[in-house]
């Protein structure tokens, strides 16, 4: 059965804290999709000394912004050894986006990303409630990896070149696949983006959606007002409230939001077909440590991989066949792949949070968003999930 775990850990933390305060002389605010705040581990590693240096980052949206300079904690030994000492994985994620990480009407924590922090908690624990949740803003997300307070990110955070290089963060394997898209009142009539034409538009500050937003828009000679925020709870009601024309996020997090302000009776949404951009989500990690980095993404593609093998949380423990495939994946005669967790890792990341297509099913399909002939499919359905053998 799949235990969903309560939120009782959420945190505030001093790397937060600082990337706040270092941001609120700026003249803007945050989050790659939108956010809560950071909190501080209070777990520490044991018996090691703790490296400080300092480090140059840049703007967690990925472009070429001024860097703030950000103290980088790094430990002699592995996460992977720390955390399985700890008991406990920090997570760094979020509470106010629907679909991938909110704090439901259970007062639990809930979505797609959060059970992603469960998955990792299960392989590399084998306990996917044994995790601290850390709510954190896209601009405090990159320093709270840097700086050792989280163990793992997993928050609606884009892979690109410049975040996998100089932010000191290891980007693994795809969730989601996502692009950025454009939504407006239906009664506007807008259809495409040369509509918006002189619109003032809602975006989240230190986002790749937010340079998206102006490289497009400049390339195609479309005048705009960019409105900027810092949270989804801080931009929805501007948006509702008619302070912007228009509302560009991932297309994932449009149609959470076209679902949640339409349900509650408020204007109907039109969400433009165009998508302007790429946008991969998924795990990272911080730069350098190997085995962390494995120990992590192998946990995450094994929800995949047993989707493959039709695999579910209610038959993985049965398993009785005899394909050697599955025979290893499940960890039969204690198959070890050197991964440094436990032979049946996969079993406990399947049991207790399921396979790639029930998490889905339960947190993405509820804001309208179907697996079928999307990317987020099997690659034997014409999608881009697809993982390395566990052989």
């Amino acid at each position: 059965m799949i235990n969903r775990g309560k939120a009782t850990t959420w945190k505030r933390t001093a790397a937060a804290d600082m990337a706040l305060g270092l941001i609120a002389g700026a003249c803007s605010s945050d989050s790659d999709d939108d956010g809560a705040e950071s909190t501080d581990a209070d777990t520490e590693t044991e018996s090691t000394e703790a490296e400080t240096e300092t480090e140059t980052t840049e703007g967690d949206d990925g472009g070429e912004e001024p860097t703030d300079t950000v103290e980088v904690v790094q430990s002699d030994g592995s996460i992977l050894e720390a955390v399985q000492e700890r008991g406990t994985l920090i997570c760094g994620g979020n509470d106010t986006l629907p679909g991938f990480g909110i704090i439901d009407d259970a007062g639990e924590y809930s979505g797609f990303d959060i059970d992603y922090c469960r998955v990792v908690a299960a392989g590399v624990l084998g306990d996917a409630d044994a995790v601290e949740y850390v709510p954190l803003t896209a601009e405090a997300r990159f320093t709270a990896l840097q700086s050792g307070e989280i163990d793992v990110l997993i928050r609606n955070t884009t892979w690109t070149a410049t975040r996998d290089g100089t932010e000191g963060a290891n980007f693994l394997f795809t969730t989601f696949y996502d692009g950025q898209g454009m939504m407006v009142p239906a009664s506007t009539g807008f259809l495409e983006l040369e509509d918006l034409a002189d619109a003032s538009i809602c975006v989240l500050s230190g986002t790749t959606t937010e340079l998206n937003l102006t490289s497009v828009f400049n390339a195609r000679n479309i005048p705009f007002t960019p409105v900027v925020f810092e949270d989804n709870t801080q931009l929805r009601p501007a948006y509702e409230q008619g302070q912007c024309e228009a509302w560009t996020s991932d297309a994932s997090q449009l149609a959470a939001f076209k679902s949640s302000i339409e349900g509650e009776g408020g204007e109907e949404q039109f969400i433009m077909a165009e998508v302007i951009s790429k946008e991969p989500l998924g795990p990272v990690v911080p730069d350098g440590d190997t085995e962390w980095a494995q120990a992590v993404e192998w946990s995450v593609m094994a929800t995949v991989q047993a989707w493959e093998f039709d695999l579910t949380s209610e038959n993985i423990g049965s398993y009785a066949g005899d394909d050697p495939n599955v025979l290893r994946f499940v960890g039969a005669d204690d198959f070890d792949a050197g991964l440094g967790l436990a032979s049946d890792f996969a079993v406990q990341v399947v049991e207790q949070v399921g396979n790639y297509e029930e998490i889905y099913d339960r947190h993405i399909v509820p804001i309208g968003l179907t697996l079928a002939g999307s990317p987020n499919a099997l690659w034997t359905e014409g999608g881009l999930m697809y993982v390395p053998p566990y052989r």
